[in-house]
Formats: C-alpha cells, structure tokens, sequence
C-alpha cells in the first residue's frame, strides 16, 4: 500500500528561484562593472545589471525543457517580488508600489524583450546599441559594446553547462581585464 502511495504522489517542485536569483545578484555586484565596464553606481544602472543577469539565467534554464521552464519561472516571480520588496524597503507607500511596480515591470519586460533576440542571436551591435541606451543612457552604441561582449560570452559560458551547474553555481564570463 505504502509503494502505491508513493507512485501517486506528486513530487515536491525544486524551488529554485532564490538562489538563482542570488546568484544573479552577486554576478551583478561584481566590483568591475562599475570600474571596468563603466557602469554608473545607481540604483536605476543596477536593475538594468539585475535584469541583464536574471535574463542570462532565464534564457539559460529554458533550454531545458519543462523543468528548466519551471526553474526560471520561479526565478523571475523572485526577482519580482526582490523589487517590490526593495520598493517597500526604500519607503514606497502601500497605494503607490503598485504604481511603481507596474512601471518596473514594463521596464522589465522592455529590457528583455530588446535583450533577449540579440543575445539568443548573437547579434553585439544590436545588443550594444540597447545596453547603451538602457544602462548607459547614451545613443552612442559603442558605449555599451564592452557589455555586449561580456552578456554574449556569459551566454555561451553558461550554455555549456550542465543544468545541474547552472542552478549549482552559474558561471559568467569573465569581468577582469
């Protein structure tokens, strides 16, 4: 009787979200965005690192199928939720974080919706150019080929790794020069 409980039983989910969503964090804090790659150290350049790293990983753990699918589902609903909390943290009222939630998230899915083409199909110049406008606030898209090349090797690094490694430990391109 036990063995057929067992068999009808449905598996827990892996809750993966929080710590991709880490992982993701800690990448983006990386000391040499903001020396190396000129990143300016504000909040607004910041989310756009977030973003460019929890899309890497999304995009990443999709490649996987259902599971992966369910794995960066969960990572995005933790990033999102990671904003309202930072909202809240820094004083947001109740009436207005969802005001300012609605706006981050179209920003959000702005970001990903440019980056993503770009970084699915290689193409720097056209990830350069929307880098440069959203982290770099510049039209001039060499301002964000350094980043560029950075996301697109950070891409196929974490291609080449298993499933298990990804949501292990993901491991980016290198930052150092």
């Amino acid at each position: 009787m036990i063995m057929l409980q067992n068999l009808f039983r449905t598996r827990p989910r892996e809750r993966l979200g929080q710590p991709l969503y880490e992982a993701a964090v800690r990448q983006a804090r990386d000391p040499a965005f903001y020396t190396r790659f000129g990143v300016a150290d504000r909040i607004d350049a910041r989310f756009e690192l977030y973003t460019l790293h929890v899309l890497l990983l999304v995009m990443r753990l999709r490649d996987e199928g259902e599971r992966g699918a369910e794995a960066g589902q969960d990572l995005f609903n933790t990033y999102v939720s990671a904003l309202d909390h930072a909202l809240r943290e820094l004083g947001v009222g109740d009436v207005s974080v969802g005001k300012k939630m609605r706006k981050l998230g179209e920003s959000l899915y702005g970001r990903m919706t440019a980056w993503e083409p770009a970084l699915r199909d290689g193409d720097a110049a056209a990830l350069a150019a929307s880098l440069a406008r959203n982290v770099y606030e510049s039209e001039d898209a060499a301002t964000g080929a350094a980043l560029a090349a950075y996301a697109l090797a950070s891409r196929a690094r974490l291609a080449a790794q298993t499933f298990e490694a990804v949501t292990g430990a993901p491991e980016w391109a290198e930052t150092a020069v």
